[in-house]
């Protein structure tokens, strides 16, 4: 599975940018770097070999067209978060035909994952957390939408988002998503465990006790 880094901070992305596969974005992420959006997505995009999502602001076919293409032009990487509905589907099937990468986001149901694959997208993004937010399962989406993609051959990857804890990336693995992007603390996390340090301190401590030289 590959792993994905869901934020704009240059700070956090240095940080794994030889570890991670890919960098998520959103206008809500951009607008806490305080930087111009078409230089940060830039400045990613040289820190990171894989796919960075950069997503449109417009609602309308012919404004998210527009902002795609001119996006796209930053670097060979840039994916455009396109938002899920039926401008923002009818947009993926123009750019799909240019052939430009997509990544349609906010998708809730897999129908909305259905629709998005059907007009070419080269991802979705189902939001995991946000689903069991409303008492909803959203890793059950999350099956739903990979068993419809296998049933018809469909090249669309799906990436799991909105993941909110470890769990959630296990459970994305156990299902076989291609990939999961998550947020800077949960990408540490993925690193930890309370009997891991227990065992390098106890290492090191009979360590101490070995006759040197």
């Amino acid at each position: 599975m590959n792993i994905f880094l869901d934020t704009a901070s240059l700070e956090e992305i240095r940080e794994f940018a030889d570890l991670i596969d890919g960098v998520t974005t959103n206008p809500t992420l951009v607008a806490r770097e305080g930087r111009p959006f078409r230089e940060l997505v830039a400045e990613i995009c040289r820190l990171v070999r894989g796919p960075v999502s950069a997503e449109v602001t417009a609602l309308d076919v012919e404004g998210m067209v527009a902002q795609a293409r001119d996006l796209a032009k930053i670097a060979d990487n840039v994916v455009i978060k396109i938002p899920m509905g039926r401008a923002g589907v009818r947009a993926v099937r123009k750019l799909s035909a240019e052939g430009i990468a997509t990544n349609v986001t906010l998708v809730f149901s897999p129908v909305q994952a259905l629709w998005a694959a059907k007009a070419g997208a080269t991802y979705v993004s189902p939001f995991v957390g946000r689903i069991d937010d409303r008492a909803g399962d959203g890793m059950e989406i999350v099956a739903q939408i990979l068993r419809i993609y296998e049933n018809y051959r469909y090249d669309t990857q799906l990436i799991v988002a909105s993941i909110r804890h470890v769990r959630h990336v296990v459970e994305a693995a156990l299902l076989g998503a291609p990939i999961a992007t998550m947020p800077y603390k949960v990408v540490r996390e993925l690193f930890d465990h309370p009997l891991t340090d227990l065992g390098i301190e106890r290492f090191l401590s009979d360590w101490k006790g070995v006759p040197q030289g």
